[in-house]
């Protein structure tokens, strides 16, 4: 687990910036500030944060939490083998040791009695506490931790406590503008502009019934599958039905509503 190169990311990730958010988490990583990403599914934050570990030279490690984990599954646990026990470093105590990015991907999907567990990491102390090892980590000096979630599906069950939102310097991601995303959706897919327009005023119509009978608007990422299907030849209304609508609703009259929509820009 100390070999760094299993988490080096070596090819530029694609990801175009929608403000002066490359410079602030620059500034945050300059500081060794651990940073929240806030925003809606698929927008974007997880790419945001593997261009960041990549322009910046750093090893960086996910970690895509859910309701089963717990603090051992972050932080360590005794394993046995044929020679008795061993300590195994969970994936937040090797991004401690060896001074990479950890990204806790949907923190608010973790318990509370796991999140804990980051709280020395996030303040003056930066240690890290290893209870049953009786070893207390300092982090390394390039050690950096960063935490997304999706507003929209908070709860009182899946919130962070105020006394770890506070630990953190914030970042809200939305959607991007109508142009910046058509753009998006060229360079990820090599589709050309003008099938790239419709298919993000498709994903426009989409998010505006947000509220109205759907959840979640289309993302960004959903508009990249479905031009990742038209230029493998998929006639595009069915590639748009297949990979921007039938995901999102179960809703049949939403479902009529958004295949309307794509017979309308795609007549």
């Amino acid at each position: 687990m100390s070999d760094t190169t299993q988490y080096t990311i070596k090819e530029k990730p694609f990801y175009q910036a929608q403000g002066d958010e490359v410079e602030l988490y620059e500034a945050a990583y300059a500081a060794r500030l651990p940073v929240m990403v806030k925003g809606p599914t698929g927008c974007g934050k997880s790419r945001f944060i593997e261009y960041m570990a990549w322009k910046l030279g750093k090893p960086l490690i996910t970690v895509a939490c859910n309701e089963d984990m717990t603090a051992s599954d972050l932080v360590g646990r005794y394993l046995l083998d044929a020679n008795g026990t061993r300590w195994l470093d969970g994936p937040l105590t090797v991004a401690a040791r060896i001074g990479a990015i950890c990204y806790l991907d949907e923190i608010v999907e973790a318990r509370q009695d796991t999140t804990v567990v980051i709280h020395p990491l996030t303040d003056h102390r930066r240690t890290l506490p290893l209870d049953k090892k009786g070893e207390l980590l300092e982090a390394h000096e390039d050690f950096q931790l960063v935490i997304s979630y999706n507003p929209g599906y908070q709860s009182l069950m899946k919130d962070l406590k105020q006394s770890t939102k506070q630990r953190f310097t914030g970042f809200e991601f939305d959607y991007p503008s109508e142009a910046t995303e058509t753009s998006i959706v060229e360079k990820e897919t090599g589709i050309d502009h003008a099938l790239a327009t419709k298919l993000v005023k498709i994903g426009t119509a989409a998010r505006n019934l947000k509220g109205h009978g759907l959840d979640e608007g289309i993302s960004t990422r959903l508009l990249t599958y479905a031009a990742t299907l038209i230029k493998g030849g998929i006639e595009p209304k069915a590639a748009c039905r297949m990979a921007l609508v039938r995901p999102i609703t179960d809703d049949a009259d939403i479902r009529v509503t958004l295949d309307h929509a794509i017979d309308t820009i795609f007549a």
